[in-house]
């Protein structure tokens, strides 16, 4: 009762959110089929199979085979099932996300991309936000156990994700599409006794073929060995499966390869907990995505600088443009395939260009960067890092601002000045002071030789005076000594 103690102590939650025991399993719960609304519209060509391509709802391509075709499908618990059943009427798919920082990274993107692709053929989209499963922690792809994190911290880790995962899916649904939902697995397991759990739900799990189980199996040969808590993790995770089967009519998981293990666990605990001799458990399935990796087995969204966040606060949208921008040749196609929504079609055609003569560098990887970040950031955060971009290209002609500035300000090396030293001196005396040029004589030459640049504005008057109307918002200008050599100067008080 420790544990359903410490989960009461937390603050309430907001009024809507229901709290009760859980209900007695009573089997199989499942809403009838709803036709899809035509509206959303999906511009991609299923890819054949052996057996012929099932057609989907309302004339879109059947998920299962638009999902192949963009090497979007690693292990299925039943392909053929799937298939058929993604064609005979709409589906409740979900995919969960742990809240271990507070926003998702570039890895994390697959999931919302194949929860977007099932919205798009008609399905109804679930993200799941481990606010249970959280405080858990989860084995899958891990030598060490994860750091505990608070309780205030988890909870702000929920809320952020979940803003976050609405706000993705929410803008990039087709008019007229299954609405998204975000639930929180929080809500069935707090209030739910420690003793109930192992009557309820532990006593149909089968210790065996949990330690089969390649996450658990890897943990115990290793020196640190695993704790009983994230050896429980696959069964909480197979429980919120059964809950949302029962309560939700969800009746597809999803997830990365590495979660195909914890997958079908749900799967067998929806057998035994809503089958039995007087009945048959409703079919639910399991789908996983390979991991995001490069060309050399690395994995992507991480950087030298950290993880590649989806969320704003934590990576501008320019400096999440610019690492997909530079991504290598090698890995362009298949990231068009799997992280965009391009037409295969155009996608073939980007790799034939490349091959070909007069190809412009990077055309493929430009597409790639304003794809996805329209899709994470929105037409906003796109315009905001293609300005940015612009910005700082040499010989930009972009009209700058403050905003812009502040967003290229960690990829160009900056200076402070007292605002003292900058009032009535010269553009040379300022190359001086932050070190830009090593004398005002070979500044003054640079700049007679039209060499300087402010604010993205040649200047050619050698004893140019900088200008209040000349700081950005009062405070930055940006200076360059050639088309590559730029500064950030911040104007202090």
């Amino acid at each position: 009762m420790l544990l359903q103690h410490r989960l009461a102590s937390r603050p309430a939650r907001a009024a809507g959110s229901r709290r009760g025991r859980p209900l007695p399993f009573q089997g199989s719960r499942l809403p009838s089929h709803v036709a899809a609304s035509a509206a959303a519209q999906v511009a991609e060509a299923p890819a054949a199979s052996t057996s012929g391509p099932r057609p989907g709802l309302d004339g879109r391509p059947n998920i299962m085979s638009l999902l192949r075709s963009r090497g979007l499908i690693q292990e299925v618990t039943n392909t053929e099932e799937l298939e058929a059943a993604a064609a005979a009427g709409r589906l409740s798919v979900y995919c969960g996300f742990d809240p271990t920082a507070d926003s998702l990274h570039l890895g994390n993107l697959l999931g919302i991309v194949v929860l977007s692709w099932f919205q798009r053929c008609g399905h109804e989209p679930v993200a799941l936000l481990g606010g249970a499963t959280g405080r858990v922690g989860d084995p899958s792809g891990r030598s060490t156990e994860r750091p505990v994190l608070s309780e205030e911290q988890i909870e702000h880790n929920v809320t952020s994700i979940g803003n976050l995962l609405r706000g993705i899916l929410v803008r990039n649904s087709p008019a007229g599409a299954p609405a998204v939902r975000v639930l929180n697995n929080l809500d069935w397991f707090g209030p739910m006794a420690f003793l109930t759990f192992l009557r309820e739900v532990g006593k149909f799990a089968r210790v065996g073929t949990m330690m089969a189980k390649d996450s658990v199996r890897t943990r115990m040969e290793s020196e640190q060995g695993i704790s009983f808590t994230e050896f429980t993790y696959q069964l909480l995770q197979g429980y919120d499966f059964v809950h949302l089967c029962r309560e939700h009519g969800v009746r597809v998981q999803i997830g990365g390869s590495d979660q195909w293990g914890n997958i079908t666990a749900g799967t067998d605990l929806i057998r035994r907990l809503l089958g039995g001799e007087d009945k048959e458990a409703p079919a639910c399935y399991g789908l996983t995505f390979p991991l995001l990796v490069d060309s050399e087995g690395r994995k992507f969204g991480k950087s030298v600088g950290g993880a590649i966040w989806l969320a704003a606060e934590r990576l501008s949208p320019y400096k999440f443009y610019q690492y997909l921008f530079q991504v290598t040749d090698a890995d362009v196609v298949k990231l068009l395939k799997m992280l965009t929504f391009l037409p295969l079609a155009e996608v073939e055609a980007l790799e034939a260009a490349m091959k070909a003569p007069g190809y412009v560098p990077n055309t493929a990887q430009r597409r790639l960067a304003e794809e996805v970040t329209r899709f994470v950031h929105g037409e906003e955060g796109l315009a905001q890092a293609i300005k940015a971009t612009e910005a700082l290209k040499p010989g930009a002609a972009t009209q700058l601002d403050a905003a812009t500035l502040e967003t290229v300000a960690g990829d160009a090396p900056s200076a402070s000045l007292p605002r003292a030293a900058v009032a009535g001196a010269t553009l040379a005396d300022v190359m001086v002071a932050i070190k830009l040029q090593p004398s005002k004589s070979a500044a003054r030459k640079l700049i007679k030789g039209g060499g300087v640049y402010l604010n993205n504005a040649k200047v050619g008057e050698e004893l140019y005076v900088v200008r209040p109307e000349d700081l950005i918002d009062g405070r930055l200008l940006l200076v360059a000594a050639g088309k590559k050599n730029k500064m950030l100067v911040r104007i202090v008080d």
